[in-house]
């Protein structure tokens, strides 16, 4: 599986720096990874198509509202 991206760019291009905010976003990744993992194996040895949940995982990711939604 992919690891965690090694840079973080910020909406200004920079990368996240601050150490702190690194160790928080590679432990998020990493239980989303593996959270992720499990559900699709489990969908996959319950007989869901692959394509088809790789599709609606990416659907899930595309469906997010944005937290500065509103600002």
């Amino acid at each position: 599986m992919k690891d965690a991206p090694t840079i973080w760019p910020q909406t200004d291009g920079n990368p996240v720096s601050c150490t702190e905010k690194l160790l928080v976003l590679r432990q998020n990744w990493e239980e989303l990874r593996d959270v992720m993992r499990d559900a699709f194996d489990d969908a996959i040895l319950m007989g869901v198509d692959e394509t088809a949940m790789r599709q609606m995982l990416t659907d899930l990711v595309a469906s997010l509202a944005s937290p500065k939604a509103g600002e």
